[in-house]
């Protein structure tokens, strides 16, 4: 059962929403080239939607934030160096990414477009290689975690106990 937001947590998380997305996109803007940008900016704003709208919710929590985001991102930048297609490796790291979030209990939905970003992002998404998870993925999730806690917005829950 989903728990309802008082007006005034509503009020903070779209402002809180507002401020993460705002600093994720300036600092994405520096790393990435304009036209790129915006394919990275999709599962941050996704990611934004969730702890913003949905705090409370598991996938939502701190651990599944980064982590889904890291592991999403590690999956995508291998499958793009080795699988030679573009369209299987694009096929390939959503389960790849699926299973690895379970084992490591973060699942993130929004990991699944940082992976498939990877792979489909362009030559400058491509150009960063391995440093794609740590800018402008790391990173985001950082920011946004951090905007998250600031406002107050997560409660505090132990990922590795049911």
């Amino acid at each position: 059962m989903m728990r309802s937001m008082s007006n005034t947590e509503l009020t903070i998380s779209i402002i809180g929403a507002f401020l993460a997305t705002l600093i994720a996109t300036f600092f994405t803007s520096i790393i990435l080239e304009a036209g790129y940008a915006p394919m990275v900016l999709a599962s941050t704003g996704a990611s934004a939607m969730l702890i913003f709208g949905l705090p409370h919710s598991t996938v939502s929590q701190p651990w599944n934030l980064i982590g889904g985001h890291t592991i999403s991102a590690l999956v995508g930048v291998t499958c793009y160096k080795f699988i030679p297609n573009e369209l299987l490796a694009a096929s390939v790291v959503i389960p790849l990414a699926m299973v690895l979030m379970h084992v490591f209990r973060c699942m993130h939905p929004p990991g699944g477009a940082t992976a498939v970003t990877a792979v489909v992002g362009g030559v400058t998404v491509h150009s960063l290689g391995y440093a794609y998870i740590l800018l402008p993925v790391f990173l985001n999730s950082l920011i946004l975690l951090t905007v998250a806690m600031a406002a107050g917005t997560f409660r505090s829950k132990n990922p590795f106990i049911d």
